[in-house]
């Protein structure tokens, strides 16, 4: 697969995303205090190199030349996550760089879009506790919220690194460990199973509805299903199950969009459901992969996908 046409999907993936007037999260009409739709532009587009640089470092995997146990992951993910906080100051990708980054190593690694995905989770599986260490530093740089201290492994804790390296405990040994917590830990131990679903409810939207409202549809039914685990960690599961309620009642034509838009963001940035928005980005990412192109019809943007 062409590198470039990996990384221009999983840059205008997110960048489509953080426009999409999406109920509780940033968008082109609406943004909190301390973020807004300037830090997603400026934090997605940094990225351009680093992704860039993870393509190449796969086609020396996928030609025998590193191992993928030599694929240093966490060190891109970190480098990212740093070249995202020197363009703005805020933590506007985090989640999708943690996401997409395993992820644009298995496109290029695979054959499609599909064997992608088991080649992200061999990567994860084979990494090291090293790559482990740089992601800590990653998370450190981006300070996002709601992470939990004095925890095993707590990754404001010096002492973790010591602890990290004694117990053997790679980006999958992690993931294991930090699921219940994060969404994007386990996407990586189940194979992005979210992400495509995602990706695939989105190819059968677009058909029948503009892009924004197909996004917008797609989003509300991914909280109707699941609890946002960046809410859990900023409000607690009882805000995330009220979310998950909330957005039942819009499906059931209960509650209009934009009354749903309105209790998202009564108490500022709680409900903000950031892990949610992670998966859809990537998702979009794959929409874009696949050949997603925009269309004007009567004032609107369509997605379109051409058939191969």
């Amino acid at each position: 697969m062409d590198r470039w046409r990996i990384v221009r999907a999983f840059i205008l993936g997110p960048l489509l995303e953080v426009v999409v007037p999406k109920p509780g999260n940033v968008n082109r009409y609406a943004d909190f205090d301390d973020l807004s739709v300037y830090n997603f532009l400026f934090g997605d587009t940094a990225v351009v190199g680093i992704y860039y640089e993870a393509v190449k470092t796969a086609e020396l995997i996928r030609r025998g030349l590193l191992s993928f146990r030599e694929a240093g992951m966490g060190e891109l993910i970190r480098r990212a996550v740093q070249s995202s906080r020197e363009a703005q100051d805020a933590n506007p990708n985090f989640g999708v760089v943690t996401l997409s980054i395993p992820l644009i190593m298995g496109m290029a690694i695979g054959r499609n879009m599909l064997e992608a995905r088991e080649k992200a989770g061999l990567l994860i599986k084979e990494s090291t506790v090293r790559d482990t260490i740089e992601l800590y530093r990653a998370i450190r740089i981006a300070n996002p919220k709601g992470v939990q201290a004095g925890v095993r492994y707590d990754v404001y804790s010096d002492e973790s690194f010591r602890e990290l390296f004694q117990d053997g405990i790679n980006l999958a040994r992690l993931a294991e460990i930090s699921c219940e917590r994060e969404l994007i830990f386990c996407e990586w131990l189940n194979g992005y199973n979210l992400s495509y679903a995602t990706f695939e409810r989105l190819y059968g939207l677009i058909k029948v509805l503009p892009l924004e409202d197909a996004v917008v549809r797609a989003f509300i039914e991914l909280l109707s299903e699941n609890l946002d685990t960046l809410i859990i960690r900023k409000a607690g599961p009882g805000e995330a199950k009220l979310v998950r309620d909330k957005a039942r009642k819009v499906l059931k034509g209960e509650m209009g969009v934009e009354e749903f838009d309105s209790f998202m963001r009564e108490k500022g940035d709680l409900r903000n459901p950031g892990s949610l928005a992670d998966v859809m980005a990537v998702s979009l990412s794959l929409l874009v992969l696949r050949g997603l192109r925009i269309e004007m019809r009567e004032g609107r943007a369509w997605g379109v996908i051409e058939s191969p």
